[in-house]
């Protein structure tokens, strides 16, 4: 299906992730982080954008909290707790079992309270994303963070552990795989409780942040189309994987330029596929519905946009 898309322009690098309010003062105003750690306000029509707090570290994946406070995911700092209303922040996560958090990437709030959050590599931090990426190290995590603060793993060996999200009636949390292209199914309760399966496999590249919208729906975003010279390195030797990341930036591979974001429902039917051909924007890595409209997010841009069909 094709959309238009409007763009509204960040004062910083790297809007990566985009959370709606749907009630309270904020609400229907959009929330994003970017590389130098700020988090912005975003007026529902792109009227205004304001910096209400920075984290010091580097911002990813956004949610709202009961309290209008935002859980954020930082990939340098853990996961924390940002009040817009006065720019505080507070450490949730700082490490697990003795070690410090690599690459926190994305989270879902249940509606007890619990957290469930990726951690995208063992080996790797944000600025070696990459690394991880081609190498396929399969280190990638899913954990959940109690209410009451108990902290653990609920899914481990994931390739590059990116987006989360649980289902509308919270029977399950999918984790999207960015290297594997698939998103993963951890069933919650039901008759599959404990079980893992697929939402969907065969991505047509690779999913990044992923969502449930206001209509109860998996938005996932394709940040960019599936690379064969990528797909053949996940099969080569580990020495050659190793060897790709240390040539010249220029000549690895590299994200195409590219705006798709697809929305699945329980049973893992593709029900919106939205792809935008523009040179104004590229490399969707944040997605939200909300009332209809469309938000998504980038990690290459200074900037936030609205897909409209």
């Amino acid at each position: 299906m094709t959309a238009s898309i409007s763009v509204i322009p960040v004062p910083a690098n790297g809007a990566e992730d985009v959370v709606v309010a749907s009630s309270g003062p904020d609400e229907g105003c959009a929330f994003t982080g970017t590389e130098d750690g700020g988090i912005w306000r975003v007026a529902h029509d792109g009227s205004s954008v304001h910096r209400v707090a920075s984290t010091g570290g580097r911002p990813l994946g956004l949610e709202l909290l009961p309290d209008g406070r935002l859980l954020v995911c930082d990939a340098r700092r853990g996961v924390l707790r940002v009040d817009p209303a006065t720019g505080r922040s507070e450490a949730v996560v700082e490490q697990a079992f003795g070690r410090p958090m690599r690459f926190t990437n994305n989270a879902a709030v249940h509606s007890s309270g619990d957290v469930f959050f990726s951690d995208s590599s063992l080996h790797y931090g944000i600025d070696h994303w990459k690394d991880d990426f081609v190498q396929d190290t399969r280190s990638g995590r899913l954990f959940r963070l109690k209410e009451g603060g108990g902290l653990s793993v609920v899914l481990e060996g994931l390739a590059f552990a990116n987006g989360v999200a649980l289902a509308a009636d919270e029977s399950y949390v999918v984790v999207a795989e960015t290297a594997a292209r698939t998103l993963c199914r951890l069933w919650l309760t039901g008759d599959h409780s404990g079980q893992i399966d697929f939402l969907a496999e065969d991505l047509p590249g690779y999913p990044d942040n992923i969502a449930r919208g206001s209509d109860g729906l998996v938005w996932v975003t394709i940040a960019s189309p599936t690379d064969p010279v990528v797909e053949m390195l996940h099969s080569a030797p580990l020495i050659i994987r190793k060897q790709v990341t240390k040539i010249p930036e220029r000549l690895q591979p590299a994200p195409k330029r590219t705006v798709r974001v697809q929305a699945y429902d329980d049973a893992g039917t593709l029900v919106h596929d939205l792809e935008v051909d523009t040179p104004d924007y590229h490399m969707v890595t944040g997605v939200r519905e909300h009332d209809g409209r469309v938000w998504v997010g980038s990690l290459h841009e200074a900037a936030v946009a609205v897909i409209d069909t």
